[in-house]
């Protein structure tokens, strides 16, 4: 399963490891989305910016 994630929130004004977490899950502008395989590591990557994307999975 895969997940598709969209950044629905600019991290400008967020902590820096808020931007550090959104920039490696491959995110640079509002609206981009990314396509991710469903495991641990992006789960805890997707919990810790949370408030500034919108997750939804994908079957492929």
């Amino acid at each position: 399963m895969k997940l598709k994630i969209t950044l629905t929130k600019s991290p400008i004004a967020s902590l820096q490891v808020h931007k550090d977490t959104v920039k490696a899950l491959g995110l640079r502008k509002v609206g981009q989305t990314v396509i991710k395989n469903d495991n641990p590591c992006v789960r805890g990557q997707i919990f810790r910016v949370k408030h500034m994307v919108k997750v939804e999975e994908v079957n492929e």
